[in-house]
């Protein structure tokens, strides 16, 4: 909150300042809003888990990238695959559950909801050609919570949801029987809607955002398997900037004034994977993996008309661990662990950032035939109490107090190759 947004609640919000025909009060409201979207959990609202047999083995997969899910998680890997592969899948997110705790020790829980992430991923290797193509649809990012309307601190979040999905072609070359590189774009589509108390005085009063835009990056990968028991894998996927295009609606109006369009500015960061794997034998597969995303690039908020918010974010690891033991016929389990670190400061804390470091546990099973294979996986997310002093200057007090998160998820997968 600037301090020329405190200065409009303490007069009472009687001189509308006008922006494109909205008020200039309205785009200070929104700020914080928007910060609350686009950064709901420890993850960034990053969606990393887009695989079951991947998730399965929390997600240490890019040194091994060997179903059509290598798409997103390194491209390069899908020259192991021959002839032509389809996999659908989805992501479940079953409730996410925040706890907040004020000082004065009154309990709040947010609204939960099933949230599903569909996947769908095709590759194609001609035969007797050293390359091979794909095509992913896959949402790297995304989020939604809903706080109930009596929270204490209602004038900064009360609701939040963001779709974000990525269309994702990819070439890859084995330059050589162990080596092979992969490059392909990525053409990003994002829905935005938020909403939260208004800062004016009026009871019950409302704000809320939507927009949506497209953007563009690319993304790659290499991986190399220097003896038949090792791998090492890599991938990248390039920063983007949505330009969101939208309107805003301030409630009840009247009283109130009706809006119109404005947009905002919002970076998403590059991301980083590295990984080894080790198979001591036909039967096991033993992979580690740290994943970096450059969060630190983002340190405003611009929505047009009104001064940057400062946001500061931290660049952020998550480091993983799997394992997948091969059984009969072709069946298989999947076990691992990562950790995740925070990447919001305490002093820009906001209550739909329920952002702590964070524990994930998964376990999983499948089947990987000649022609069909299928895949289910288990996950459960979860923080301990973080404890928050907002810097008042920049968001009301009412946040401060303690934050917490649990998120259980279930994945499925289903691949056929033709």
């Amino acid at each position: 909150m600037t301090n020329n947004a405190i200065d409009l609640r303490l007069t009472g919000v009687r001189r509308w300042l006008y922006v494109r025909g909205a008020p200039a009060v309205l785009l200070l409201s929104i700020a914080p809003l928007w910060l609350v979207g686009n950064n709901a959990t420890a993850l960034g609202v990053r969606i990393p888990n887009q695989d079951a047999f991947a998730i399965a083995r929390a997600n240490a997969f890019a040194a091994t990238a060997d179903n059509p899910s290598a798409i997103y998680y390194n491209p390069a890997g899908i020259t192991q695959l021959d002839g032509q592969n389809v996999q659908l899948g989805s992501l479940f997110y079953l409730g996410i559950y925040a706890d907040y705790e004020s000082p004065s020790g009154v309990s709040v829980h947010n609204e939960a909801e099933v949230l599903p992430a569909p996947t769908l991923y095709y590759t194609y290797t001609p035969k007797d050609l050293p390359f091979s193509f794909g095509l992913g649809v896959y949402e790297p990012f995304g989020f939604s919570v809903k706080w109930p309307e009596t929270a204490p601190f209602r004038n900064e979040a009360i609701e939040g949801s963001l779709s974000y999905v990525t269309i994702n072609p990819v070439a890859a070359w084995k330059v050589a029987p162990t080596l092979s590189l992969s490059v392909g774009p990525t053409f990003n589509y994002s829905e935005m809607k938020l909403r939260q108390g208004a800062a004016v005085p009026v009871p019950g009063a409302e704000l809320e955002f939507s927009g949506h835009n497209w953007s563009y990056g690319f993304n790659g990968g290499i991986l190399w398997q220097p003896h038949p028991k090792w791998s090492l894998g890599a991938s990248y996927r390039s920063a983007s900037r949505m330009n969101y295009e939208g309107s805003a609606s301030l409630y009840p109006s009247p009283p109130l004034p009706s809006l119109g369009s404005t947009s905002a500015r919002f970076d998403y960061p590059q991301i980083v994977i590295g990984g080894v794997s080790y198979r001591p034998n036909t039967n096991w597969n033993i992979e580690v993996n740290v994943d970096w995303a450059d969060w630190s690039s983002v340190q405003n908020l611009t929505i047009k008309g009104v001064a940057n918010r400062e946001l500061d974010w931290e660049s952020s690891f998550m480091y993983e661990v799997g394992v997948t033991r091969n059984l009969w016929r072709g069946y298989y389990l999947g076990l691992g662990y990562f950790y995740s670190q925070s990447s919001t400061p305490n002093r820009l804390y906001t209550p739909l950032v329920a952002d702590t470091d964070l524990h994930i546990g998964s376990l999983g099973a499948g089947y990987k035939g000649a022609r069909w294979s299928w895949g289910v996986a288990l996950q459960l997310i979860g923080g301990t109490w973080r404890n928050v002093v907002v810097d008042s200057t920049a968001v009301d007090p009412q946040v401060n107090g303690k934050y917490r998160l649990f998120t259980p998820t279930l994945s499925f997968s289903l691949g056929y190759r033709f």
